[in-house]
């Protein structure tokens, strides 16, 4: 499949509601992704990535809405803030709803989020119809895939390998705080 408006919705949604796990490309690395609501999926990631699930994890959206069940509610402005600084591969530390699943936010009260302007990233958002756990494709510790043969040989068929364009940037998306700005990672 050589894009995001090749594959099928309807087989993405499918794929992610039982609970399947993709990797796709992103800003600067392959990511992994699944369905945010379905703890086995996430579980499955945080196997592959043999990564505790106390960190917590991202979430990429095409829009804010997509994250709007996850966090607490934006004004217009804060909303533009978000959509404006995902642009520039921003992940924010927003307060989590009190309803956010342990399994996303790990021990934080806090939820990582960016609307993400990554062209494939953002299409994959659309046609599932939500947003996605996004996390790099690596194991923990180790470097990030950046290519369809490398993540296909780190993952095998334990994932769903979707070809695509890794962007431009060199490092990861930066983080920080919601609150003050503070940059958590550079």
């Amino acid at each position: 499949m050589s894009s995001a408006r090749h594959i099928s919705a309807r087989s993405l949604a499918a794929h992610l509601k039982r609970g399947g796990v993709i990797a796709y490309p992103t800003e600067s690395c392959y990511g992994l992704g699944c369905d945010p609501r379905n703890r086995r999926a996430v579980r499955r990631i945080l196997k592959l990535k043999r990564r505790p699930q106390k960190k917590g994890l991202i979430l990429i959206a095409s829009d804010y809405h997509q994250v709007a069940p996850f966090i607490q509610p934006l004004t217009a402005a804060e909303q533009q803030r978000l959509q404006q600084d995902g642009a520039q591969a921003v992940t924010y530390l927003m307060p989590a709803k009190p309803s956010c699943p342990r399994w996303l936010r790990g021990v934080h009260d806090s939820l990582a989020v960016r609307l993400t302007a990554h062209p494939f990233a953002r299409q994959l958002c659309r046609s599932a119809g939500s947003a996605l756990v996004s996390t790099s494709a690596n194991r923990s510790g180790m470097r990030a895939a950046k290519t369809y043969g490398e993540c296909s040989r780190m993952f095998g068929k334990s994932v769903w390998v979707l070809r695509g364009r890794v962007g431009k940037r060199k490092r990861p998306s930066t983080i920080k705080a919601w609150a003050g700005d503070r940059i958590v990672r550079q």
